[in-house]
């Protein structure tokens, strides 16, 4: 049997700086190419190799495990399968996958009926590539024309091309240097994008008439706060593009007739910091959903000639956190949560409360699935929980009728009544109670071993929905728990303030109290844990191996952002203007500085034991650089005083979502779930 060989060990190079009176040392700050984004820094990318050969070199032992689960993961998954037909004007839109296809095939059809006619085959442009992914793609108002826009070395950074779909030809027009987002205005000509920055970040929309340079194109909008990014969006009755501005806590909002975007901009209303809005429009009317006098979020109206003149149509509520509002031609349709779970109603135009769409279980995930016409009768809604597959289901406005139209399919099998799910509540350290949903086999016996997944940052919500690969834990004997912790905005926009900037602190406390609350209430023990995170809840997870080791059996950490105070001191990176909001300026507030530095997972790597742990990265990834994970795993192996494992996987041909194509990424998944079962010592 061969010997496996040695972890590596990555170089200290000694380097410091100092900021507000403090001297960091970052004796690994080397491993970040000075030619970034270019990465050919053969000292660098040979450390990283080796890191790659000692993970694979761990993980061949337990290869049978992964082909296991890989089999079984791809077994739940129907490979010939379609989405269900959508009507879009005078057309029907869907998209299949071929058997034992990575990538997806977009189709259409005459609404009237005729022919299926292919638009878009992604399994040939992806073809050869080691990574493919598809971003926007629209199809001109007058369905000749179909602009895509692809990124084939997960860097993010998409180029956009024009078919015409009578010939199927590519026009000339190459529109490179986007973030994937754009869309046709209404002379079917005209595409209208986003184009980003030596720093990654979008600051100018643009007008592009097809068949005219690149070069020539008419700059719509330049947004001057480094902090701000640009976006496009085009409102339900489309007659306005929206160009949108803002960072994590400020936004402003101009429209231009979709007709003629070369007008004059409308100001909706000018930024106020701290004020967040979106705008729908309906009639005349625009509909715009804002935190100005509540964290959760009302709903104002006023004229498109007055757009700064509001009236309240829904006032804030306590209870209730407004997330979306969708105008139709007859109705219009209010998302949002109440107690963490979602709600949809339905409003008429003349006034009156709400009514309500609900749904069987006590905790789930539905919303609006797509909708993309104005004038409709039914409603496209989608539904899930942690023991429902996805439902695909239609919901008829005037009597309140439903009509199933796909239930995911598990080909080799799955019945519900053999899974039960529930939602506790466990009060953490300052009383707060923090919601976690849980699924498990009926079967399951406490205590037992644990999944725990966590994220709590951005105010994203982490819904209680259904997984395929999951199932390969519960049938194995683990629990799988989400913890809702502060950060995210599970139960509000309070929620997520009360997790960021000066109260950061809260998410990582929340999870280990959850953790810690699980284990008294009987469902696992401390070191029977597995958990993980990816991107900012890779720093959660970071952060909560330094304060708690002892609870946690496995860990796995993807592309984990965790090397925050040296992230936060460096405008020039990708991201980082537009993150103070979140994390805080550790540039100009010594206050932030402090605080940062006191939590980046890190910076406070200590000597002490820590649980095994498995990391990923991307040496693409534009939003967790490479470095960070690969400078988090040398401090580890530096300072750790145990001998659990510890693996650093990093893709080199691609970025922040791992790979790319539905195996390739499942095979992703049943890594992950080897490592966490190897750990636990269920790998039998």
């Amino acid at each position: 049997m061969t010997k496996p060989i040695s972890p590596p060990a990555a170089a200290r190079k000694e380097h410091r700086f100092s900021h507000h009176g403090v001297t960091v040392d970052d004796p690994y700050a080397w491993l970040r190419d000075p030619n970034y984004p270019e990465v050919g820094d053969a000292e660098v990318l040979a450390y990283l190799k080796v890191e790659n050969a000692f993970f694979e070199a761990a993980m061949a032992p337990h290869q049978p495990l992964v082909e296991t689960l890989f089999a079984e993961m791809r077994g739940r998954i129907k490979e010939a399968d379609q989405s269900v037909p959508q009507k879009d004007g005078d057309w029907l839109y869907w998209r299949s996958f071929d058997e034992g296809a990575q990538y997806r095939k977009w189709w259409r059809s005459p609404a009237t009926g005729g022919d299926a006619e292919l638009i878009l085959d992604e399994p040939t442009l992806a073809e050869g590539k080691e990574y493919f992914r598809l971003g926007g793609m629209d199809v001109s108002p007058d369905g000749r024309l179909l602009a895509y826009a692809v990124d084939d070395n997960g860097s993010e950074r998409f180029t956009i091309r024009v078919k015409d779909l009578a010939s199927g030809e590519q026009l000339p027009d190459v529109i490179e240097g986007t973030l994937g987002g754009f869309l046709f205005a209404g002379d079917g000509q005209s595409l209208l994008y986003g184009l980003v920055n030596e720093h990654w970040r979008i600051d100018v929309a643009r007008l592009h008439v097809l068949g005219t340079p690149v070069s020539d194109d008419i700059e719509l909008y330049r947004e001057a706060d480094d902090g701000f990014q640009v976006g496009l969006g085009l409102t339900q009755s489309q007659k306005w593009i929206a160009i949108a501005t803002g960072d994590h806590v400020t936004s402003e909002v101009r429209l231009l007739p979709f007709d003629n975007p070369r007008a004059t901009p409308i100001l909706v209303a000018e930024r106020l910091p701290g004020r967040e809005y979106d705008v729908e429009e309906h009639d005349g009317t625009l509909f715009i959903r804002t935190n100005d006098t509540h964290t959760n979020f009302r709903l104002v109206t006023a004229p498109i000639d007055a757009p700064s003149e509001w009236t309240e149509r829904i006032a804030p509520s306590a209870d209730f956190y407004l997330t979306d509002v969708t105008t139709f031609a007859d109705f219009f349709v209010v998302e949002g949560r109440e107690h963490g779970l979602d709600r949809i109603y339905l409003h008429e135009y003349a006034g009156g409360s709400g009514k309500l769409i609900d749904f069987p279980e006590a905790s789930y995930a539905a919303g609006l699935d797509d909708n993309p016409e104005y004038a409709v009768t039914k409603l496209r809604l989608s539904y899930e929980s942690m023991v429902t597959p996805g439902t695909v289901l239609d919901y008829d406005v005037a009597t309140g009728a439903r009509t199933v139209l796909k239930v995911q399919e598990i080909p080799s099998g799955y019945d519900a009544s053999l899974y039960a799910t529930e939602r506790l509540e466990i009060a953490v350290r300052d009383g707060v109670k923090v919601p976690v949903s849980i699924v498990y086999k009926r079967d399951f016996a406490k205590p037992g071993p644990l999944y725990l997944y966590g994220y709590g940052a951005y105010g994203l919500a982490i819904e209680p929905g259904f997984s395929t690969s999951r199932l390969s834990l519960l049938d194995r004997g683990m629990a799988f728990a989400i913890a809702h912790i502060r950060g995210g905005d599970d139960l509000g926009q309070q929620w997520y303030l009360d997790g960021k900037l000066e109260k950061r602190a809260n998410t990582f406390n929340d999870f280990i109290d959850v953790a810690r609350g699980l284990v008294g209430l009987g469902w696992t023990q401390a070191g029977r844990i597995a958990i993980a995170g990816g991107s900012a809840g890779g720093e959660l997870m970071g952060a909560v191996i330094n304060d708690a080791p002892e609870l946690w059996g496995a860990v796995a950490a993807h592309v984990p952002f965790v090397d925050v105070l040296n992230t936060m001191l460096d405008p020039t990176l990708p991201l980082t203007p537009g993150e103070w909001p979140e994390w805080g300026n550790p540039i100009e507030d010594k206050a932030a500085f402090e605080l940062i530095h006191g939590y980046s997972p890190y910076d406070n790597v200590k000597p002490q034991a820590y649980p095994p742990l498995l990391v990923t990265a991307g040496l693409n990834d534009p939003r967790v650089t490479y470095w960070e994970p690969a400078k988090w795993v040398a401090k580890l192996r530096e300072l750790k005083t145990d001998d659990n494992v510890l693996l650093l996987k990093t893709n080199m041909g691609a970025g922040h979502g791992g790979k790319s194509g539905r195996f390739e990424s499942l095979r992703e998944t049943a890594e992950e779930f080897a490592f966490i079962l190897w750990q636990l010592g269920l790998a039998s």
